[in-house]
């Protein structure tokens, strides 16, 4: 009786033990979005169906244009409703002069999609199709380029606008190798391990390309340049930046939003000067923003907001990693988003609202909201 009563609990045991591997597994793995997409410069990840839970941004009102609109009435696609995931491989392109740009992309989209309505929509635009796997892949003609787009599940849409179809073609056998035993590119795994756990939005790799302002004597990337102002670091410098939020942190104002961003530099001396540079730029920035709001009080939220997350910026370096922290209140990140656009003034006042930008137009191949920059 002992024997046959041990031998089941045994079992349960060993069943019981191989699950908690795999879920462990399962959690310590990037996103299986991030996984599908291919070989590349950087990878940015977004999770917009966590985003959405506390934001509520999918009901936020969206100007759009003629074109969108009618992208959304055929598709039924509706982005910052229906985009649950977003991951976006950049390709550095050899000849930034030429159709794609300095830099190209891979993207996978994961969300609810109707599968029938989007082939149709995908075949009145495509100038040529290609059976690939079992997969449709549509080309699309945007502005001399050429974007391939193909649906590997019923909730994924995998897209590329490299020059050759080698992206598009890896990201469906990713898709189609199963889950768990696709581990993704080299980069995501030198690099995903430093990813801060729990954060909602994520970037590694030379993350600066698109932000590049042109190329050095040698040809090679210049420094980031973010609204006019160009920062102490080279577009191809591997970072990793992320965005997370904390609902028990500041809970008065809705909880806050905290990002990291960490340079991997060549060395300690490297790192020291990083430091050093930003310190020397973020002391200007706050001299003039503090000088400015004792003499003039600031005029509207977004000032003030502004001038907190300035001053909430820290700088440090460990070895040879540089690393800036900020933080934000959810209300200083409407104050924000509400300057650029009036519209959003009537959410919440606990509702950021900058995620949406993120995830909308991204779907639409000929919308002019995507810009040349990106197809």
């Amino acid at each position: 009786m002992r024997r046959r009563t041990l031998i089941p609990l045994l079992i349960a045991v060993i069943l019981l033990g191989a699950l908690g591997v795999m879920l462990y597994l399962r959690a310590k793995a990037p996103p299986e979005a991030a996984r599908l997409l291919p070989e590349s410069d950087a990878i940015i990840y977004i999770n917009l169906k966590a985003i959405r839970a506390f934001t509520h941004f999918d009901q936020t009102p969206m100007g759009r244009s003629p074109d969108f609109q009618d992208f959304i009435d055929a598709t039924g696609i509706v982005p910052e409703r229906d985009l649950d995931t977003v991951a976006l491989a950049l390709h550095r392109m050899p000849d930034p002069t030429g159709p794609n740009g300095p830099v190209a992309y891979s993207e996978v989209f994961e969300g609810s999609f109707d599968g029938v309505r989007l082939a149709k929509y995908l075949a009145s635009l495509a100038g040529s199709t290609e059976d690939y796997a079992d997969r449709t892949i549509y080309t699309i003609p945007v502005d001399g380029r050429h974007l391939r787009i193909a649906q590997v599940a019923y909730d994924t849409i995998v897209a590329s606008n490299m020059p050759t179809p080698e992206q598009i073609h890896s990201m469906i056998d990713r898709s189609r190798a199963g889950a768990l035993s696709t581990p993704g590119s080299s980069l995501l795994a030198a690099r995903y391990r430093d990813v801060p756990l729990l954060s909602e939005a994520w970037g590694i790799g030379r993350i600066g390309l698109p932000f590049a302002d042109g190329q050095d004597k040698d040809g090679q990337p210049g420094f980031i340049s973010i609204l006019g102002l160009d920062l102490p670091l080279r577009a191809d410098t591997d970072l990793v930046a992320s965005l997370r939020y904390t609902a028990a942190a500041r809970v008065l104002h809705g909880g806050a939003v905290h990002l990291r961003v960490e340079e991997f530099a060549t060395d300690p001396a490297e790192a020291g000067k990083t430091v050093q540079a930003i310190a020397v730029l973020l002391g200007i920035l706050r001299s003039i923003s503090n000088e400015a709001a004792s003499s003039h009080p600031p005029q509207n939220s977004s000032e003030a907001a502004m001038q907190a997350i300035l001053n909430s910026i820290t700088l440090s370096h460990n070895g040879d990693h540089a690393i800036l922290k900020a933080t934000a209140s959810i209300g200083q990140i409407k104050a924000l988003a509400t300057a650029h656009n009036p519209a959003l003034s009537t959410l919440a006042p606990e509702e950021p609202t900058g995620p949406a930008a993120a995830s909308h137009g991204t779907l639409h191949p000929t919308s002019p909201q995507n810009g040349k920059d990106r197809r």
